[in-house]
This record gives C-alpha cells, structure tokens and sequence, in this order.
C-alpha cells in the first residue's frame, strides 16, 4: 500500500483512534512502540473476527448436542406412525379384497341365473315348434275332413248333415285349444325373454362392480407397495454409508431369527382362476417380501451403535484421519472433566481398565462385527463382561493417558479394522 494513502488512512481515523504510544523501558534504555490508526483499527477487526467466529461455532455444536439427542426417539416415532399407516393400507386391502369376491360371487349367481333363463327359453321355443307341427297337421285333417265332407254330400243328406256338423264341431274345438296353447307359449317366450334380458343386465353391472373394486384394491396394493420402496432406501443408505453390505447384513439378520413351526396343512387351489386378483395378490406377496426386508433392516439398526456417546455440550476438537504423521483412529470431543458418557449402543464390554496411550479404556462389542472404544475417561463404571444397553452411563470424561487436556476418544471399528465414526452418526439422520 502506498505510504501517501496509509498517511491518508491514519489521518482519517486519528479522530476516533488516536495515536497510542507503548513504553518499554530497561535498566539502561526506555524504548517505544508507536500504534498507529490504521495498526489499531486491524487489531481491532481481528479481534472482533475471533470473538464472532467462535460465537458462531459454540452455537453450531449446541444445536448438534440437542438434536442429535432426539434421533433415536426420532427413529422410533417414525417406525411407529409408519407401521400404523402400514396397517391401515393392510386392512384397507382386505376389505376391497373381501369385496372383489363378494362381487365374483353375485356375478357368478347371475351368470347361472342367466344360463337358467337361456335353457327355459330354448324349452319354450323347442315347445313352440311342436305346437305348430301339431297345429299344421291338425289343419291337414281339418282340410281332409271338410274334403270328404265335400265328397259325400251326394250321400243321404240326413246322415251325411248329422256326420259333417259333429266332426266340424270337433275340429274347430281342438283348433281353440291349439290357438289358447300357441298364445301361452308366446307369453311365456316374450317373459323368458325379458327375464334373460335384465338377468344379463344385472350380471353387467356386477362386472363393471367388480372391475372398480379389483382397481381400487391394485391402487392401494400400488401405494403400499411404493410406500414400503421408498422407507427401503434410506435403511439401504444406512449401511452402505457405513461401509457395510446390505445384502451381507440381512443375511446375518435372517440367520439368527429363522425359526419356523406349526402344523402344515395343504394349500387349496382355485379351479375357476382369475387373472386380475392373482395379479393383486402377487403385488401383495411382493409388499410382503419388502416388509420382511424393511423389518430385518429395522433389527439391524438397532444393533449398531449409532447414538452419541456425549449428550452434554462439547466441542469437536480432533476429527478420524492422519494427524501429526500418524493415524488418528478416532474422533476427539472436549468437555469438562466429568462429563457422563454413553454407550452408543447395546454390547458386551471386552475390557474396562488402563491401557497405554488410551488412559482409562472401555471397548464394547456389538453385534455385526462392530465394536466402539472410549478412551481417555477419568471413571470407568463398568466391567468387563458386563451387558450394556444404548444410552446407558459407562464413564465421565477425564484426561488420563496421553492427553493435551479433558475430552473423550471415541473410535469404532468394523471386523478389527477402525472407520471414520462420523459415518455412523451422520448415518443415524438417515432413518430419522
């Protein structure tokens, strides 16, 4: 910077910071420090700079202490109002299930009805015809009959009057009851047909029934199916963020809850089969599958030690990776001596004592081949052998071993090999 313009700059603020001088004085000399303006305006800044910052970082760890706190009560209330919603759908499928068969079985009703109705008809006709086959043959007699009575008319006209009237009088009324017969059948046709007809109607409308039904239970086999998919994911993220193989931890999982009984009976088989409701119940038995792997996802979860060991103020002071030239294999997170500490999840403690460079020791197994150590504590409560449960009291933080001052050294290491434990409490947000 130019000298005119710092001249210039200190002439500006010589009104509110006014040249300070600074003695230092010896036995034989008295020396000076000339603060200029400019000089003491930078300081000032810097420290205002300093002082902000660290307001800024006090409030940013705070606010992770209280919330990290919450996630597991978080994880449980979630599961919990999901599970319900789960049922809900569940019970909501049953009873559109329940209603698709009650509706197969009127539409199966109706289509017997409408057989039933279709064979009278066909009996109706088929009576028909043999009415008029009967009615044409009696027509030829009657023909017949009037031609011989043409014929003997030549014959004494007495008898052959006498003769002709009776058998006129006969045919004529087996004519009526012939004709009263054809009426009845007519009738009976035209009902037959009218009942075919609304019977066929009915059975329409049960199928267009049906149909709403079978929709609406795949619409809600559909949400429930991308419902479940979707909760899948975040668990998945889980332990692949952790460097873990899902597919490695549900087989484990599955391992050791395997057991099965009961008595077998045989399965029934439909004869009459029906595409639209196994389609449904394939998506069902999918929903299903999923669940069972969401459920096994859930059981792992809470086998890994994925809470905070300090719930009280803290500070990150040290984080996983090379420090200095060596291997830092943990996280460090500085506290007044004291502090409690917690397991981070439910285990066996392995050892709890004094152990070089670490001070006071706790490890604690956990299942899947996850164990988590917590060094440096001033107390240890616990022993080895002892059960533990997440969230339970183990130690207080101190400043034993090698230690620049009070804090705790949190590691956790996966089949013997140490990870970054960030990656499992940045992984407990994902299931929250």
């Amino acid at each position: 910077m130019p000298k005119r313009l710092v001249n210039s700059l200190n002439a500006s603020l010589e009104r509110w910071l006014p040249e300070k001088r600074l003695f230092l004085r010896s036995d034989d000399a008295t020396r000076f420090v000339r603060l200029r303006p400019a000089t003491q305006l930078l300081a000032l800044g810097a420290v205002t700079t300093v002082f902000g910052w660290t307001l800024v970082a006090s409030s940013i760890l705070a606010i992770d202490a209280v919330s990290s706190g919450n996630s597991r009560d978080q994880v449980t209330r979630v599961q919990s109002a999901f599970e319900q919603r789960l049922a809900e759908l569940s019970q909501e499928r049953d009873a559109r299930a329940s209603e698709a068969l009650a509706a197969q079985n009127r539409f199966t009703v109706a289509l017997d009805q409408v057989s039933e109705m279709q064979s009278k008809l066909l009996a109706s006709e088929e009576e028909r015809r043999e009415l008029e086959r009967g009615l044409k043959v009696v027509q030829s007699t009657l023909r017949d009959a009037i031609a011989e009575r043409d014929t003997a008319k030549q014959q004494t006209a007495e008898a052959q009057d006498s003769d002709s009237t009776d058998r006129s009088e006969e045919f004529a009324v087996a004519l009526d009851i012939l004709s009263g017969e054809l009426r009845n059948t007519a009738t009976d046709r035209s009902q037959a047909r009218k009942e075919a007809e609304e019977a066929r109607l009915a059975a329409q409308e049960l199928q267009v029934e049906r149909d709403q039904i079978i929709a609406r239970n795949d619409q809600i086999l559909t949400q429930l199916e991308d419902a479940v998919s979707i909760s899948i994911e975040p668990l998945d993220k889980v332990f692949r963020s952790v460097g873990m193989d899902p597919d490695d931890v549900l087989t484990t999982i599955r391992k050791g809850y395997s057991g099965q009984g009961g008595p077998l009976n045989p399965i029934s088989y439909s004869t009459r089969g029906d595409a639209a409701l196994s389609q449904g119940e394939t998506k069902a038995n999918k929903v299903i599958v999923t669940l069972d792997q969401m459920n096994t996802y859930r059981i792992a979860i809470e086998k890994l030690p994925l809470a905070m060991p300090v719930l009280d103020s803290f500070r990150w002071t040290s984080p996983f990776g090379r420090r200095w030239g060596r291997m830092h294999e943990g996280v460090d997170m500085a506290g007044p001596v004291g502090t409690p500490i917690y397991a981070t999840g439910d285990g066996v403690i392995t050892f709890a004592g004094r152990q070089s460079g670490y001070g006071n020791l706790i490890k604690i197994k956990h299942e899947l081949g996850t164990e988590t150590r917590y060094g440096h504590l001033s107390r240890i409560r616990v022993k080895a052998g002892q059960r533990v449960s997440q969230g339970e009291r183990i130690g207080d933080m101190g400043n034993t071993g090698r230690s620049t001052g009070p804090h705790l050294h949190y590691e956790v290491r996966m089949n013997g090999r140490a990870v970054d434990p960030m990656s499992f409490i940045k992984a407990a947000s994902n299931v929250q």
